[in-house]
């Protein structure tokens, strides 16, 4: 797993589908879905890994982007 889109091609094969508008939402929420599969035993703990570490550099990212607009705009 390298990326976003592979992390949704994961949820997706369980039915799950995040949309919330905003990025940021999207991989929090995913987060959450993915440990929720994880504890209940749907997912493989190597996958689950793959998974979150892709989602908090997602995130880390995310929130950098945000940041930087936040600066450019003061």
């Amino acid at each position: 797993m390298k990326d976003l889109y592979d992390v949704q091609q994961l949820l997706k094969r369980f039915g799950i589908f995040v949309y919330l508008g905003k990025r940021l939402y999207d991989i929090e929420m995913m987060k959450i879905e993915l440990e929720r599969l994880y504890q209940n035993g749907l997912l493989a703990r190597e996958n689950y890994l793959q998974a979150e570490l892709v989602l908090r550099r997602e995130h880390r990212l995310e929130k950098e982007q945000e940041n930087d607009k936040k600066i450019t705009r003061n």
